[in-house]
């Protein structure tokens, strides 16, 4: 089984009393992951995102942030 450090990075609550985490991932081989942890009641769904994937799922949060509510 291989080793891996987690590192919590930011905790948000979200509406509904739900919860975000998003941690930091390290394999001892190197890969590194971002881990999307989403936690509503004692359901958890956990996501491990790439770099890239990480980067691309913050640009279209950005944009749906961003744009005008109707």
């Amino acid at each position: 089984m291989t080793q891996e450090t987690v590192t919590d990075l930011a905790v948000l609550d979200l509406p509904y009393r739900r919860r975000a985490t998003l941690r930091e991932v390290r394999h001892e081989s190197g890969l590194r992951l971002i881990r999307l942890v989403l936690r509503e009641g004692t359901r958890i769904t956990q996501v491990d995102l790439d770099a890239a994937t990480a980067r691309a799922l913050a640009r279209h949060l950005n944009d749906a942030a961003d744009s005008p509510v109707d």
